[in-house]
């Protein structure tokens, strides 16, 4: 596998009934997990105003990406992140990146 910087796009819907802000809230508790894998390099979580959301994760690689993704199912702080999602309306894919500009 390539060791080029790799984005995880997550989209996907809540659960009918589920709180926003509590989501994100569960989506920030994620982030010791995320940053202690030491290959997170960014994220972006956003919401359409259709109620599409976007998990915009970057990684060191995409063995990175998969690695967390492996672990994160045995953290206990991902099971309130995970039950909020609907399964049905979840799509993720990988991507390399090609081009990353960051503005401070």
């Amino acid at each position: 596998m390539s060791n080029s910087p790799v984005a995880e796009i997550v989209t996907f819907r809540l659960v009918t009934g589920t709180n926003p802000e509590a989501f994100a809230k569960a989506a920030q508790d994620m982030m010791p997990f995320l940053h202690g894998t030491g290959s997170m390099t960014g994220r972006v979580l956003s919401c359409d105003p259709d109620g599409t959301w976007t998990d915009h994760i970057t990684w060191t690689s995409l063995e990175a990406a998969k690695s967390a993704a492996s672990q994160m199912f045995e953290r206990p702080e991902a099971g309130p992140f995970m039950q909020m999602i609907d399964p049905e309306a979840m799509s993720m894919r990988h991507a390399p990146i090609l081009m990353q500009t960051q503005l401070e």
